[in-house]
């Protein structure tokens, strides 16, 4: 969605939120400005080694709100949610992928994949250039995907 002026509402507020988190010890994990229902809402999802706590949402959402209000960057009423990426974090910028090779992940296809089908589970391997590897846990099967294709590719903390 863009703004009126003119840019992606959640890259102009992340470009916003991003010296403010890591003045507070936190980095962005991501933002998304959507409209559920009838109401818009803009998430700003933080995090930090160790993992992010109901304070650190709290200071990010307060440090967020006067720079948001002077910037100006949303027509129109919303709800600011801050919070942490969860457990089964969605991996979406390269450097998630980057980060987490080597770790278990489930993926869930767009259409399904001949001899798979729509979700499964694996390792991520690599990644390159939007080229999502996943090995099973057996370690004799490997896929390719594009990430395009997949409705979500997420941390699989829960084996």
């Amino acid at each position: 969605m863009a703004n009126s002026k003119g840019k992606n509402t959640a890259g102009v507020v992340e470009e916003l939120a991003a010296p403010i988190a890591e003045g507070l010890g936190l980095r962005i994990w991501d933002v998304r400005y959507l409209k559920e229902g009838s109401q818009w809402y803009l998430r700003v999802f933080i995090d930090k080694d160790g993992g992010v706590d109901i304070n650190d949402c709290e200071n990010m959402s307060r440090a967020l709100d006067e720079p948001l209000d002077k910037a100006d960057p949303i027509d129109g009423e919303y709800v600011l949610e801050v919070s942490s990426p969860g457990i089964e974090r969605e991996l979406i910028r390269p450097a998630h992928f980057e980060e987490y090779i080597g770790a278990d992940i489930m993926v869930k296809m767009i259409r399904p994949i001949e001899g798979i089908g729509k979700e499964f589970k694996g390792v991520l391997t690599a990644y390159d250039g939007g080229e999502v590897t996943i090995t099973d846990h057996s370690g004799e099967n490997t896929v390719t995907i594009n990430k395009k294709d997949a409705a979500y590719i997420k941390l699989d903390d829960f084996d």
